[in-house]
């Protein structure tokens, strides 16, 4: 995605073929890794692509529970710490949730703006930021370790109904 693209969650599209398209790749990922993805993380990883929001751990484990994968807490933190440690899914801070990685396999620094009104999250490139954060660490001899480009604000959707 180039910068100048709009995050899908903001934008109007096909979610089905957009959350389709997302699943296939990251199938393709693992399997290239030799990585299992077993029917509770990859039913997971469907909960996640269903919308464009991020879902707390909590609300995932409910989901799989439905689906008869158990209602203990660690069925659902496994599963979403496998996602996000091979880059199937991210972790917004700010919610302390998790949102499906729109381009698993790809090496990029995604951005998170969390529209206040609707809960829609968008990933979009972050590059930039990541390379401006990383010029100004490395003047004062500071390494960064983890970072994390979150922006709470409105979405064009909720800024026309403002």
């Amino acid at each position: 995605m180039t910068e100048a693209e709009t995050p899908l969650a903001f934008a109007e599209h096909d979610h089905s073929c957009c959350s389709t398209d997302v699943l296939a790749r990251a199938e393709d990922m693992v399997r290239a890794q030799g990585l299992r993805l077993t029917p509770v993380r990859r039913r997971a990883l469907e909960i996640l692509l269903e919308s464009h929001q991020a879902m707390g751990a909590y609300d995932v484990l409910a989901r799989l529970a439905e689906d008869g994968f158990g209602t203990q807490p660690p069925v659902a933190y496994r599963a979403l710490e496998f996602l996000v440690e091979h880059g199937l899914a991210h972790r917004i801070r700010r919610l302390n949730a998790f949102a499906a990685c729109m381009h698993p396999g790809e090496a990029h620094s995604p951005a998170f703006f969390i529209c206040t009104g609707c809960n829609q999250v968008a990933e979009a490139p972050g590059g930039g930021v990541a390379a401006a954060m990383g010029d100004a660490a490395r003047a004062v001899g500071f390494r960064i370790e983890r970072l994390n480009i979150e922006a709470a604000g409105l979405c064009p959707a909720c800024q026309e109904g403002a």
